[in-house]
């Protein structure tokens, strides 16, 4: 189990726990503030519009963080028809997210550069990959996941309602069948991706 390979390490655990924090709040964040600058100030009247990491914090998601290394935020609640473009607004704010997962790795990816070696190096290096994890499992189109929205946007003749109440349950299907398998569905398929953002960012790898 994840959290088990946590507490094995206390360095791996200090920077799985701010790491943690730091990437869901950011990319929650901004998928408010890009709603709210779109037009849409759902969010906002919410509370959303905000830094305090206890805003964000999903019961599932951060379950899923601590058994699988995958997981998500509590979802930004976005009203599209308060979008002047519904469509394009709902994409944004979406792509908004993600994209700030990626901008965060790369801000820690700096100091990296001139002290590779330097001895908070594996704590930044935590810190980049949960950052693109989050990125990249987000963009998975299964709801609650950024990327169900951004199909949505692509195929609008999607029930995106009924898919949403069974998205979750999706997710705990391809978990349990990876346990009966012994093969990491998600893994395989984000972990590359993790790896080919790692090296265009220039930090070191890491893994748990």
């Amino acid at each position: 189990m994840f959290i088990l390979s946590l507490l094995s390490d206390p360095i791996k655990t200090l920077g799985f726990l701010i790491g943690l924090l730091i990437a869901i709040t950011v990319h929650e964040f901004m998928h408010a503030y890009t709603a709210n600058l779109l037009g849409d100030p759902t969010a906002k009247w919410q509370g959303r519009l905000s830094l305090n990491p206890i805003r964000h914090l999903d019961l599932f998601g951060t379950l899923f963080l601590l058994i699988v290394g995958f997981g998500w935020g509590k979802p930004v609640p976005v009203n599209p028809n308060n979008f002047e473009n519904p469509r394009l607004g709902e994409l944004l704010t979406s792509l908004s997210g993600p994209f700030s997962n990626i901008i965060t790795a790369f801000i820690f990816s700096l100091p990296l550069r001139f002290f590779p070696n330097a001895a908070f190096a594996p704590f930044f290096n935590l810190i980049i990959y949960i950052n693109l994890v989050l990125c990249v499992f987000n963009l998975l189109p299964i709801p609650p996941l950024d990327g169900s929205k951004i199909l949505w946007v692509i195929f609008p003749k999607i029930d995106i309602a009924a898919f949403e109440q069974i998205g979750i349950y999706i997710l705990f299907g391809i978990l349990f069948l990876s346990y009966l398998t012994g093969y990491s569905i998600l893994g395989s398929i984000i972990s590359p991706v993790i790896s080919f953002l790692t090296k265009i960012i220039g930090a070191g790898t890491t893994s748990f």
